[in-house]
């Protein structure tokens, strides 16, 4: 098992994957992990900077404390990521496709990011934040949602009688996106 602490890594591909890696401190920037099998490696305290993560596999690896920043993060499960300490933030990144089912996320912050079709079903989001993000298809169900701020989010559809809301706040402009499920027109 290879143990890498406080490197910075830049412009390096690991497309060919990453098994049972140890990363402590590290910064990774303008890397490639597209379509990579990053089986069971950990992630701590790290920061990922213009990295491109689209279709990584993260099959029981650990994310502890890392920071996402102007990545491309398409179609990721970090479902698949292990249950133990799961701790992440983005900002400016591309979500898209992306599922958080059943993770426990409470005060995640996503800033400026696209969370276009990704999967929130059974995830504890209590206490986050969505700041300028767009929330278009995202799906919400079954989610604590509980004093989560998507006061500046965009696109949101959300069925407030199936996700547990309380004190969660809104924007007069993103009302329509809390009553879809009545069907009703609004102008």
């Amino acid at each position: 098992m290879a143990i890498h602490e406080d490197k910075v890594l830049e412009n390096i591909s690991y497309i060919g994957g990453l098994n049972k890696e140890v990363f402590d401190q590290c910064t990774f920037t303008k890397c490639d992990f597209s379509n990579a099998a990053i089986i069971g490696s950990s992630f701590t305290d790290c920061i990922f900077a213009d990295c491109n993560l689209s279709m990584a596999n993260l099959s029981q690896s650990t994310l502890n404390n890392n920071e996402f920043r102007n990545c491309k993060i398409l179609g990721v499960k970090f479902n698949h990521c292990h249950d133990f300490i799961f701790q992440v933030g983005f900002e400016n990144c591309i979500l898209d496709y992306s599922s958080f089912e059943k993770r426990k996320m409470t005060k995640t912050h996503f800033k400026g990011c696209s969370l276009k079709g990704v999967d929130f079903v059974g995830t504890d989001l209590k206490q986050s934040r969505f700041t300028d993000c767009d929330l278009n298809e995202t799906i919400f169900q079954n989610t604590n949602l509980q004093e989560v701020d998507f006061t500046s989010a965009v696109n949101y559809t959300i069925d407030l009688s199936q996700n547990q809301a309380k004190k969660a706040r809104f924007s007069r402009d993103g009302l329509a996106g809390l009553l879809n499920q009545f069907n009703i027109i609004i102008e």
